[in-house]
This record gives C-alpha cells, structure tokens and sequence, in this order.
C-alpha cells in the first residue's frame, strides 16, 4: 500500500472515529467516512497492546496491509478507513484476517466487486 494511501496522523483517526460510521464483527472492527476530496480510498491501522508483543501487532497490520493490497480493485474510492484489531487476530492466519475483512467490507457495501 502507498504511503499516500495511509492515515497516519492522528488528528484523522479522531475524526473519522467521530463523524464517520461503525461496524464491527468479533475479529476486527471498521470505522469508514466518505471524502468526496479524495480520489483514492485511505487506510489507517490500528492494533493495541493488549493483543500482544510487538512481533504480532507488526505480524497483524502486515496482514492487513498485504488484504487491502490484493482487494485495492474492488474497495469504493473516496472512504477513509481505520480498522481496529482484537484479540481473536492473535490466533489468525493471513487467509482468517482477510475473509474477516472482506466480511466487514462487503456488510458496509465498501466492495464494487463480489468476493
């Protein structure tokens, strides 16, 4: 994922938690607002402490990461996206996180295609 296509800073966090919408399944949960400024979607990770050392919070966001790089066709343009990791990532393999994923996505409607 380009770095263009990242939310890094934390003043974005804060506003697509408060004014953007929330879905949530038992693995990971979605925050997604609609910029019409933007002509590509944006992603922000987040993965706490409580889930682990700091090998599987790097292991989790690199799932993630690599999820988004293979659904980047099909995910609507103009969404800012933060997805928040819980505990029950710990235990998953890349395939669990991104059926997790898309599950969230596709719930949303943030999927043009069919997965």
């Amino acid at each position: 994922m380009k770095k263009m296509n990242r939310i890094k800073d934390n003043k974005q966090f804060q506003y697509v938690f408060k004014h953007g919408n929330s879905f949530a399944n038992r693995q990971l949960v979605l925050y997604y607002m609609k910029r019409s400024e933007l002509t590509h979607f944006r992603v922000g990770l987040s993965v706490g402490k409580k889930i682990g050392n700091a090998v599987t919070r790097n292991r989790i966001k690199r799932y993630l990461r690599q999820a988004f790089h293979e659904l980047e066709a099909g995910v609507l343009p103009t969404y800012d996206i933060v997805i928040i990791a819980r505990q029950p990532t710990k235990q998953m393999n890349f395939h669990e996180v991104k059926k997790s994923l898309i599950h969230l996505l596709s719930k949303e409607k943030l999927l043009s295609k069919k997965y």
